[in-house]
């Protein structure tokens, strides 16, 4: 059954996703004490959180430059439209690409990639251009990374 989203956005379940945000490795007994719900209440919303696609699954941040890729890029890429599923095919075949935008403008689409070195880099844009032209921003820091939203600046 499909949910209204902006009626499951309430005071208490905003409250729900912000604990969540902040863990979520949480027990339904540590959310529910941290709610004021019983665990049952807790467990039901965050059911109907996931079911409306609000909530969209749980995982690790993982340090990919202790895992030995301490290169990051965004690398855009201007392919023809007859070479789409190839390169998203490509893309889900490829670990060290983290992320693909579809995207506007110039190029077709803007990969965040990891490399464990230049010429691994190197390889990776190389295989790219099979598809299209490549343009490739190293990243020298990231000063801002938003792991949650501020759910209180939410429009309803």
């Amino acid at each position: 059954m499909p949910y209204d989203s902006s009626k499951l956005l309430d005071a208490t379940n905003l409250a729900i996703l912000r604990e969540l945000q902040q863990d979520g490795r949480l027990s339904y007994s540590e959310l529910s004490r941290r709610v004021g719900l019983s665990v049952p209440a807790v467990t039901e919303r965050v059911r109907r959180l996931e079911d409306a696609g609000i909530i969209e699954g749980y995982g690790v941040r993982l340090n990919f430059e202790a895992l030995g890729y301490g290169i990051t890029a965004l690398i855009e890429l201007s392919a023809p439209p007859s070479r789409y599923p190839q390169v998203l095919a490509f893309c889900e075949q490829t670990p060290e690409i983290r992320e693909s935008y579809f995207v506007t403008g110039d190029s077709s689409y803007v990969m965040r990639v990891v490399a464990r070195s230049v010429q691994h880099l190197q390889e990776i844009i190389q295989r790219l251009g099979t598809f299209g032209g490549t343009r490739t921003a190293v990243v020298l820091s990231s000063p801002i990374i938003k792991t949650s939203f501020d759910l209180e600046n939410l429009k309803r």
